[in-house]
């Protein structure tokens, strides 16, 4: 998706200038001939509803203290990329004179790598490590409005709403974990306004698919450890049965149709698995093990209750369980139930959900959780009620 904020052959001092005039009388509640473009509109109405002042308020840049700041990278998902991300970018960063900035999925950022020129502007900004970028905290700002929007977004100079930031252009994308579709961060390019170069949107672009691209085979490569690990016990085991990691992905599977993913394994408590039935999983190295509790397959049944907070109750063979789920996961799965064999793709999901088909990532994002507590009770691509699952569904009076 083509996001920059500037034509091939904009004079980038003229039109800075003509943004900034805008930026001053449309906050001020004047008219302007330039009007902001739509995303402009939407972060500018958001942040004046926040009560946030355009002359910037420096105290809200106080960032985390630093042992923070690496507990965060350590539990951050792009800590296994950020070294690709930097030879990717920043080997160009000193020469084009701009920063990468890589935040997590809560704005704060956790690298900052590229110009010392720009380092020392930006640290006038308070935009360092450590430091929140959302919009309630320093107003429109690409990072910020790419988390409120969840797509990639570009500004330049009057377009920012602190006119502190003027003097900059920012251009980020969100990054999404390839196996669950959930935000992970935010991977930032900015520099001085007048050194916006069009091939920056590009570079973020490709950076950004590049990664997602490298953390799926940093997951490839887990479960070929898995099964490696596990190799001796699953050649002495009878019977169908599944290898997964510790978030359900199924790294091996005997007896039993190949399925990429079920239910997030708990200790003493039965997990669902269509072509299985109910199962109790079996701590292994690095995993689980994944059985039948009867010795042999069973069908599934579930009653999704929504006459209270709605929850599940599903059993099968001599075992049965129960888990409460969100208004949101149990509006899935009855329009899953509704639809039948034939499921659902996520561009239809997401208009039962939201009206409208812009909201891809954001429904891959909550069947991925759904999953995590039903696992093969829904099935992917499309979206649906697995075959050897009987549902039935109590709605309120």
């Amino acid at each position: 998706m083509e996001f920059s904020a500037i034509r091939p052959g904009t004079d980038l001092p003229s039109y800075a200038r003509e943004l900034v005039r805008m930026h001053d009388a449309v906050i001020g509640g004047g008219r302007s001939a330039l009007r902001p473009r739509d995303l402009v509109a939407r972060s500018w109405k958001r942040v004046l509803g926040d009560g946030l002042d355009p002359a910037g308020r420096r105290s809200l840049r106080d960032p985390l203290p630093l042992d923070a700041v690496h507990r965060r990278r350590r539990e951050s998902p792009l800590s296994l990329v950020i070294d690709d991300l930097r030879q990717i970018v920043c080997s160009v960063a000193d020469a084009s004179q701009f920063l990468m900035v890589v935040t997590d999925a809560d704005g704060i950022i956790l690298w900052r790598e590229g110009s010392a020129r720009v380092r020392a502007k930006a640290d006038g900004l308070g935009f360092a490590e450590g430091a929140e970028w959302t919009e309630q905290r320093v107003g429109t700002n690409a990072i910020g409005t790419a988390l409120a929007e969840a797509a990639p977004v570009q500004l330049f100079s009057g377009e920012h709403f602190e006119q502190q930031q003027h003097p900059w252009y920012c251009t980020a994308a969100p990054m999404h974990d390839p196996r669950t579709g959930a935000l992970i961060g935010i991977v930032d390019v900015s520099g001085p306004a007048l050194t916006l170069h069009p091939a920056i949107v590009a570079l973020v672009q490709t950076a950004v698919r590049f990664q997602e691209s490298r953390l799926w085979s940093h997951h490839q490569s887990a479960l070929q450890q898995l099964r490696t690990s596990a190799g001796p016990l699953l050649a002495a085991a009878d019977g169908p049965l599944l290898l997964v990691d510790d978030d359900g992905w199924v790294a091996h599977t005997a007896g039993v149709a190949a399925q990429a993913r079920i239910a997030v394994p708990r200790e003493n408590r039965p997990v669902t698995v269509a072509g299985l039935g109910l199962c109790m999983p079996e701590r292994v190295a690095g995993g689980w093990l994944v059985r039948p509790t009867t010795g042999h397959p069973t069908r599934i049944v579930v009653d999704l209750d929504l006459s209270t907070t709605p929850f599940v109750e599903v059993s099968g063979g001599d075992r049965h369980w129960r888990s409460s789920l969100t208004a949101r996961h149990a509006e899935i799965l009855r329009l899953l139930h509704a639809a039948g064999p034939d499921g659902l793709s996520a561009a239809e999901l997401s208009r039962r959900l939201h009206g409208d088909d812009q909201h891809l990532v954001t429904v891959r994002a909550e069947v991925s959780r759904l999953r995590r507590t039903l696992g093969g009770i829904v099935e992917s691509r499309p979206y649906r009620i697995a075959p050897s699952v009987e549902i039935t569904v109590l709605q309120s009076c």
